[in-house]
């Protein structure tokens, strides 16, 4: 095993060491010793934009499959184990990678590590056509409580296959489709499992009260006869133009508590200097309450009850920069957009003020900080650039990047990004009465 240890700059004295098995595996180390815990995070080189036509919601539902046993651990029993042992798990899919985790006493973090190594070397000995019903159930109620029968709950899938054509990896959401999760085999998920689930395409990072000698040698012990598995592809090229081009919208009558605005606009790959500046910008428009879309049309206006705009960073594929504005009384969609992009023109000609760009620095190294300062969230972060940017310790100096963004930066991506040519529009409309009465006599 290799090593590398580095203190950087600005990273506010947090360092990590890195590490690599013989077989592939990528480990993260990084001493806390403020409070007895310590986080295992172990992030998997898969999420939705892997996943081919028919077979959508294959890494979600294979997240689910993580929990059902393994050769050694039963049933819910990683659960049942690592709760017993006053610690917490979890595990998330996105679009770009399967993330696992578990914060537990310092104590009990090389059972955290056996069982990670357990389901990560023989969750195919446990996966049975029971486990794959169980789950594909729970997955599917998980859509309908999420997506399907909450109000606005189709919003992010359908903004999202506006944004991204078809055909481009990140055009359906890691939910994927009832059908598809109907389709779904057995055999295709020994197969996903096999492809995905291997040492060489995986981080694990170990943050916390740790020493890290005894846990590098417990790391060896329970990842090290793991065998490698060189059969992934790579994803699908997600790469598109810089702006959209035209304005793409698409209304929805639904039974909704309120008229709603909601815009996706294409920005720059997370892990560029101009992606910054765009989440300084978004945060000046719609971060909070000081914010100048909530100042307008919440405060000044008062044609609507929550007005934000926020970053969904992306490093396969362009950003979103996500909108969501949700009316007030009776105020009709075109008066918010109209106010909405009579803002961002301004901003766009004149950039942010020296108070706007201090307040929004100071916001998002308080976010940076606040993820950092805790073991679990420094973990996680650690594992994202490693998988996503090949260096973990890129993490350490992200809040230093995003004070070094000056204001003619975040003016310039505003400018070029930032317009109706550049977004894909969601404008959800109310069920009327009269609709809500077609509707029942059809049922009846």
């Amino acid at each position: 095993m290799g090593h590398t240890a580095t203190g950087q700059a600005g990273s506010g004295g947090l360092t990590a060491t890195e590490h690599r098995l013989a077989n592939g595996l990528r480990v993260v180390l990084s001493e806390d010793h403020l409070t007895p815990v310590a986080a295992v995070c172990l992030w998997y080189d898969v999420g939705s934009r892997h996943e081919v036509e028919g077979r959508t919601g294959l890494a979600h539902l294979f997240e689910h499959l993580m929990f059902q046993g393994s050769a050694q651990v039963k049933g819910n029993g990683h659960f049942e184990l690592v709760q017993g042992a006053g610690g917490s798990l979890n595990g998330t899919t996105s679009f770009e990678r399967t993330n696992y985790f578990e914060t537990m006493p310092t104590h009990q973090l090389e059972l955290a590590l056996w069982l990670e190594a357990d389901r990560m070397g023989s969750l195919l000995a446990a996966l049975d056509d029971e486990s794959m019903e169980n789950q594909r159930d729970v997955v599917k109620n998980e859509r309908r409580q999420r997506y399907d029968n909450v109000p606005y709950g189709t919003a992010f899938e359908k903004l999202t296959a506006l944004a991204y054509p078809e055909g481009h990896p990140y055009h359906h959401t890691p939910i994927g489709s009832m059908a598809d999760l109907d389709a779904a085999t057995l055999e295709d998920a020994r197969a996903f499992f096999r492809t995905y689930y291997a040492p060489n395409n995986a981080v694990l990072s170990v943050v916390g009260d740790i020493d890290p000698e005894e846990t590098l040698a417990w790391i060896e012990k329970y990842f090290g006869s793991i065998p490698s598995h060189d059969g992934k592809q790579p994803p699908r090229d997600g790469t598109l133009p810089d702006t959209i081009g035209s304005q793409l919208r698409e209304e929805v009558v639904e039974e909704v508590p309120a008229r709603a605005l909601m815009a996706a606009y294409r920005l720059p790959h997370d892990g560029t200097r101009e992606c910054d500046a765009a989440d300084l910008a978004l945060t000046v428009l719609g971060g909070g309450e000081s914010s100048r879309l909530h100042n307008r049309l919440v405060r000044r206006d008062q044609t609507a009850v929550a007005a934000g705009f926020g970053l969904l960073r992306l490093a396969g594929a362009p950003s979103l920069g996500w909108l969501d504005v949700k009316t007030s009384g009776g105020v009709e969609v075109p008066r918010i957009e109209a106010a909405v992009d009579e803002e961002l023109a301004r901003f766009a000609a004149e950039g942010p003020t020296p108070e706007e760009m201090e307040r929004a620095q100071a916001q998002l190294e308080r976010e940076w900080l606040d993820r950092l300062g805790t073991v679990a969230g420094r973990a996680d972060e650690l594992c994202r650039y490693a998988v996503l940017f090949g260096d973990p310790q890129l993490a350490l100096t992200a809040v230093q990047r995003v004070l070094d963004v000056t204001a003619e930066e975040v003016q310039a991506v505003a400018k070029a990004r930032l317009h109706p040519d550049n977004r894909a529009v969601l404008v959800y409309e109310p069920v009327t009465a009269d609709e809500n009465d077609d509707t029942e006599g059809a049922d009846q």
